[in-house]
C-alpha cells in the first residue's frame, strides 16, 4: 500500500498518511459481522453466509444501499489478528462460508488474516463479494485463498458507469477481472447443494437500463456459458442520492425486470438465480451496528 495500487484507480497514496479515492486508511475497518440468510441459496446453508462487511469502497455509487459504510466510512478499526479470529468465530457459529463484502481495498491484510486462520483450522470456503472494479495483479494474490467469487457486474455502457459510480472504463476493467476470477477458481462445484468453488456474477437491474442488463447477460453467456452462475436482482431501491438522477429516481418496474429474465431464458441461460416478490425495501438493508467485531 505504499503507494497504494490495490484497485484500478491506482491512487498511489501512502494510506498511513492520507486517503485515496476509497478513503480507507492503513488499518482494516469493519462495520458488521453476521450470519446472512438472504444471499443466493447455494451460499447460505442452514445458518447463513458468514458475512463480514468492510467499510469504505473504491466506487462512488450514488444509489448505494450501504452508503453509511461505503461512503461515510462507518465502522471500527481492527487488526489482522482480530480478523483471523472473526473467521474462526464465524466457523464456530455454523456459517456456510466466510463472505468478504467489499474487500478490495484491504486485500493485502485480508490475505494475511486468511493465512493465519487457515493455520488455525479454518476450513470454510472463502467468498470474495466485490464490485468487480479490480486489478488483475491484486486478484492474483487471492489464488489458493479464495474459493468463490461473487462480483457485481454493474454496467455495460460507459455513461452510467461514469455518472452513477465515477468509474470510467468500468466494463473493460470489470469484464477482465471476472475472466481472471474464473481462471483462479474454474467452473462451479457443489457439495450437497452448497457451492464450494466457482463464480456467481450478480447484476442489479436498474430502472431505464434493462437493455444494458441484457447486454451484460449476453456477454456472460457468450464468454462462460453454463460454467458460471448469474444472479439477476430486482431489489433496486432509490436511496442515498438516487433522487438527484432522474433515470434512477424510481423503483424498477415488474416489466423491466421480467423482460431481463425472459431475455436470459431466450438465449439459453440455465444457471441463473432470480428474485421474486417485493425485495425493493429498506428493511433488507443490514443494520450496521458493529455486531461481532
Amino acid at each position: 500500500m505504499k503507494p497504494c495500487e490495490l484497485c484500478p484507480r491506482r491512487c498511489r497514496v501512502d494510506r498511513v498518511n492520507r486517503f485515496g479515492f476509497c478513503k480507507a486508511g492503513e488499518n482494516l475497518r469493519v462495520a458488521l459481522v453476521s450470519l446472512h440468510e438472504w444471499e443466493e441459496p447455494c451460499l447460505v446453508g442452514e445458518r447463513g453466509a458468514g458475512t463480514i462487511f468492510f467499510s469504505n469502497c473504491n466506487l462512488r455509487c450514488v444509489y448505494c444501499q450501504n452508503f453509511s459504510i461505503s461512503h461515510e466510512g462507518f465502522g471500527a478499526e481492527i487488526s489482522i489478528e482480530r480478523l483471523a479470529e472473526i473467521f474462526i468465530e464465524q466457523q464456530e457459529r455454523g456459517a456456510a462460508n466466510i463472505e468478504l463484502v467489499t474487500p478490495t481495498h484491504y486485500t493485502d491484510k485480508i490475505c494475511a488474516a486468511i493465512d493465519i486462520a487457515k493455520s488455525r483450522g479454518l476450513s470454510l470456503p472463502i467468498v470474495w463479494n466485490s464490485n468487480a472494479y479490480e486489478n488483475l495483479a491484486t486478484l492474483e494474490l487471492l489464488r489458493g485463498r479464495v474459493d468463490i467469487f461473487l462480483p457485481d457486474l454493474k454496467y455495460f455502457s460507459e455513461e452510467p458507469a461514469k455518472i452513477f459510480s465515477s468509474a470510467p472504463n468500468y466494463f473493460a476493467v470489470a469484464s477482465a477481472a471476472i475472466k481472471k476470477m474464473f481462471e483462479l477458481v474454474g467452473a462451479a462445484k457443489f457439495d450437497g447443494g452448497q457451492m464450494i468453488r466457482g463464480v456467481i456474477v450478480r447484476h442489479l437491474v436498474l430502472p431505464n437500463f434493462r437493455r444494458d442488463a441484457m447486454k451484460i447477460i449476453d456477454w456472460l453467456h457468450e464468454t462462460f456459458g453454463d460454467k458460471i452462475f448469474i444472479s439477476l436482482m430486482n431489489q433496486y431501491t432509490p436511496i442515498y442520492r438516487a433522487a438527484e438522477f432522474k433515470k434512477i429516481s424510481r423503483a424498477l418496474t415488474t416489466f423491466e425486470y421480467d423482460s431481463v429474465v425472459e431475455h436470459a431464458v431466450n438465449i439459453g441461460v440455465k444457471n441463473c438465480f432470480v428474485q421474486v416478490g417485493k425485495t425493493a425495501d429498506k428493511s433488507f438493508i443490514p443494520n450496521f451496528n458493529l455486531h461481532g467485531i
